[in-house]
């Protein structure tokens, strides 16, 4: 019997003209092997697992970060993007006492022995800035804990994330010109965003590398925290994401993206859409509630305090 077969077999009880509905990819995250995965109710962590080489990222990741992002576009949930962490004494409470320190690293860049060979036709595939723009384009927002290098298309990863936390051995920055290439992966029209037009000439055409208290100061990163407690530090913002409405944050990131042109319909149509979900009355209802309950108390207090004196 063909799979067909069986197919209609299955369903023979269905009316003539209904389908079944799409199937949710299956991550197969054991088969990893550039990334490893820890997935929880709300949150999703991937950790970049390439430490012999800097975490440098060759195809195999990107295909493991296309596998990851087709997963999260439908089961949505705030995805944490984190590097291999510092090793050694004072590191980590595991750590064997007579290992060598390393230092923590995000991502070095792309994998320059692939990245060499590569021609035109695999430039003009968009190898690396298609998976970045597929992953900053997840419905929840994508958190990039960043501790030590994180270079090249390392940092093109940082920049597609919708918040970046940082640990004080940060160095970040595009060398891509030094190497007779471009940074083509989203560092030429997202840095001037985030950073600033001559800011980002400076990074990108004269290779400066800042660290992480000029990242901090021009808005390339949001928090700087020890290498030990970076990923508490990211939980912890996934923590207040995940207190909020998830649909509100969904349709907040999409709105937030869309061009100038769109505003403000876009902004009341998203608002319409949410004006009739059933979390907008049951938020604002327990905050009347909440509100209530507090002037009550209040009021109790002072009825109180008025009686003993």
């Amino acid at each position: 019997m063909s799979q067909h077969d069986q197919h209609d077999q299955h369903d023979g009880g269905r009316d003539a003209g209904q389908h079944d509905e799409p199937a949710t990819p299956r991550l197969d995250a054991a088969s990893f092997t550039t990334l490893r995965i820890t997935e929880g109710e709300d949150r999703l962590h991937a950790r970049l697992d390439r430490p012999e080489v800097r975490n440098a990222i060759d195809a195999t990741m990107i295909d493991e970060l296309h596998a990851l992002c087709a997963h999260l576009e439908h089961a949505p949930k705030i995805l944490i993007l984190s590097g291999s962490p510092s090793t050694g004494p004072g590191a980590d409470d595991d750590a064997d006492p007579g290992a060598r320190p390393r230092r923590g690293v995000f991502a070095s860049g792309a994998d320059i022995g692939q990245l060499r060979d590569r021609r035109r036709e695999d430039a003009l595939r968009g190898v690396n800035s298609t998976a970045f723009d597929r992953l900053s384009k997840l419905p929840m927002p994508v958190i990039a804990a960043l501790d030590g290098h994180t270079l090249g298309g390392g940092a093109e990863l940082a920049w597609a994330a919708d918040f970046r936390l940082g640990t004080p051995t940060l160095r970040v920055g595009q060398p891509e010109t030094g190497l007779g290439i471009i940074p083509a992966a989203g560092a030429l029209w997202r840095l001037r965003d985030l950073a600033g037009e001559a800011l980002a000439k400076e990074i990108l055409l004269a290779g400066r590398i800042l660290d992480a208290e000029e990242a901090l100061a021009h808005g390339l990163i949001s928090e700087i925290h020890p290498s030990q407690e970076l990923l508490d530090a990211a939980d912890a913002l996934a923590g207040r994401i995940a207190a909020q409405d998830p649909l509100a944050v969904r349709i907040s990131k999409q709105v937030f993206a869309m061009p100038r042109e769109a505003h403000p319909q876009v902004d009341n149509l998203a608002q319409a859409i949410l004006f009739e979900s059933e979390a907008k009355v049951e938020r604002m209802q327990a905050f009347l509630d909440r509100r209530e309950a507090r002037k009550k108390s209040q009021h109790q207090d002072r009825t109180t305090s008025g009686d003993q004196s």
